[in-house]
This record gives structure tokens, sequence and C-alpha cells, in this order.
């Protein structure tokens, strides 16, 4: 199992966000683009990822989201905004609220999200372009994989995350993030892995 783990610093925090004006609610546009180029291939969708999605916008934060696509799961690219919004709506103070088969919301911060999957014993990896090439590095069946959003990870996080995760790069170009998760897929795939 795959596991990416996206922070927003923007994302907002309850469903009530305009889906005609994606920008204003917290670049929640490059949220579904991620989760499109996580999970979605042509004429299927990947069983074998498991996305958490770390959300610092207003006005609640931290939430997070867990994402797995199971047998029950219903999902379509066209509807991702309203998955988002309904479980957002659908949170329960004090809980890991699960809305619908694979789908979770609760409140927890993105370190918490990160050192949970380190205890795990999975192999933890930061996307930075100043990391060692994702294809001269060994990776692990059960790593994790952290993306940030068009702001970066916050300084303090950062530093924390260093002392448990290792740097790795897809190149010296900056990507989408959405991008990011399409080739670290396609990587994964041909390792098969």
């Amino acid at each position: 199992m795959r596991t990416f783990v996206y922070f927003s610093s923007t994302a907002k925090t309850s469903g009530n966000f305009d889906m005609n004006n994606l920008m204003k609610a917290g670049r929640m546009d490059i949220v579904m683009h991620f989760i499109i180029n996580s999970f979605f291939l042509s004429h299927e969708l990947r069983d074998d990822v498991k996305l958490h999605l770390v959300f610092y916008g207003s006005p609640d934060p931290p939430k997070h989201i867990e994402l797995k696509i199971e047998s029950k799961t219903d999902f379509s690219k066209k509807d991702v905004g309203n998955l988002i919004k309904k479980i957002l709506y659908k949170y329960k103070k004090g809980e890991k609220h699960e809305v619908l088969p694979g789908c979770f919301v609760e409140k927890k911060s993105f370190l918490g999200v990160v050192n949970e999957l380190s205890e795990q014993g999975k192999k933890i990896f930061i996307l930075d372009k100043r990391g060692e090439n994702i294809r001269k590095t060994k990776i692990p069946k059960d790593s994790v994989f952290i993306i940030g959003d068009h702001n970066g990870f916050p300084k303090k996080e950062l530093k924390r995350l260093k002392k448990i995760a290792e740097l790795i790069s897809i190149g010296s170009k900056t990507y989408f993030a959405s991008q990011v998760a399409t080739i670290i897929n396609n990587e994964l795939d041909l390792r098969e892995i």
C-alpha cells in the first residue's frame, strides 16, 4: 500500500465552500486535482493507495481526511468536490468518523498524522527538490510520501519532519502537487511496488 500525505495550509476546514470558486476555498482546486491524480487511472480506480489530506485553513483547523478506495466506495472524478464537502460537513467533534466506506474525517494535526504513520513502521519520504533523486532511492513497499501545497510546509513542522523522514526529489523542476502524485505512482508502478 502506497500512502500519500497532502498538506494544505489554506484549504477550508468546513464543507460550506463555493464549488464555483475553489481558489477562494483555500485552493480546494489543488486538493481535488491531488485526489484525482492519486486514485484515478483510465477506466479504473487505484485500490493500492491511501491518501491523507491535512487542512489548516479556516474556520476550524486542523482537519484530517483519510481516503481509501474500497469495494463499496462510490467515487467519480466529476464529484470529488462534493465528496470533500460532504466529508467536512459530517465531521464529529472528538472522534474519527467514517462518513462513507473508506472516507474518514477527524481533527488531527499534520505532525500527528505523520507521527502515527511513522509509529506504524512505515518509511517516510518528504518531496523536496534538494532530496535524493527518486530513481536512485530504495523505496520499501509500504512507504509514505509527503507533499506540500503551493506554500510548502510550516518551518517548525518541516524541521521536525526532517528528523523522521528522508528527502527525495522528482527532479529540479517544480511541479504541481497533483503532478507529483502521478509521477510517484508511475515510478512505483514501473518498479511493481
